[in-house]
């Protein structure tokens, strides 16, 4: 494989295909607001995916569960509004797809209409393919998502490693082939043996983005949340924290506090 790294100025389905025959890894980082998507698209990240974890980062709930649709589109939309480059992915919420192949599309088009997101991403294999065909066929890109998929989360009844059984494991690489199949541009596996997502990525010629899947696939996705430190309370083994802004956050808001009870803020260079 040629490891030559072309400069995108917009990132399309395409040039994630592009990326993962040329070797060049793909990143993709979550934003649920226009101002932390400016700065996650101004730093070079490829994808950013406005994930139903806006549920528990954004809102405080315990799962991926409660978030609506009509709150999906809300946030896709700041996130839409403040991108250049990167392409946005937005998770079709629990409840809005799977049941109903027509309110799949339903769901789908909403998103790309209302919020102007360039994909949608919906979690499940051979169970939704019906849903997937619908969306595929009215031209919205479709990322897939196996593994641990939180919006199961009560069926699987905890967040541990998925795929470790042999069956597991083979109905997650046969899933993986009927994705690409149906015609979905990427995939997303989350939470499985390192070497089981390195077999999937080189069986299918669809990228393949990993979050806890080892190094073995095409990309990497992380809860911008999570990778800032933002959250102190989360450290799953794939995490990697690339600052602690709670601990500098948490110490700038007391000076800000501070400043204040002690009148020294504002102080006469600071005001009118």
């Amino acid at each position: 494989m040629s490891t030559a790294k072309k400069d995108y100025k917009r990132i399309t389905t395409k040039s994630l295909i592009d990326m993962k025959v040329n070797g060049e890894k793909i990143s993709m980082l979550t934003a649920y607001d226009f101002t932390m998507a400016k700065i996650v698209d101004s730093a070079g990240v490829d994808v950013i995916l406005v994930g139903d974890s806006a549920s528990n980062v954004m809102a405080g709930h315990e799962t991926t569960l409660p978030i609506t649709l009509d709150q999906m589109i809300y946030h896709a939309s700041g996130v839409v509004r403040a991108i250049e480059r990167a392409l946005v992915v937005v998770d079709l919420p629990f409840g809005s797809y799977q049941s109903d192949p027509k309110e799949a599309l339903r769901s789908a088009i909403r998103i790309m209409k209302e919020s102007g997101g360039h994909a949608v991403k919906l979690e499940g294999g051979s169970e939704i393919k019906e849903s997937i065909k619908r969306i595929l066929n009215a031209g919205i890109p479709v990322m897939g998502h196996l593994g641990l998929t939180p919006q199961s989360i009560y069926k699987f009844g905890t967040y541990t490693v998925r795929a470790k059984e042999d069956a597991e494991a083979e109905q997650l690489i046969e899933d993986a082939k009927l994705l690409e199949k149906l015609g979905c541009f990427a995939l997303v596996l989350e939470k499985i043996p390192a070497a089981l997502a390195e077999k999937v990525a080189k069986t299918i010629s669809i990228p393949v983005i990993g979050i806890g899947a080892g190094g073995g696939v095409d990309g990497q996705v992380l809860v911008i949340h999570d990778m800032l430190g933002m959250n102190n309370e989360f450290s799953p083994r794939f995490l990697r924290r690339y600052l602690d802004l709670y601990e500098q956050m948490t110490k700038a808001i007391g000076n800000y506090v501070a400043d204040v009870k002690s009148k020294d803020f504002p102080n006469s260079s600071e005001q009118y």
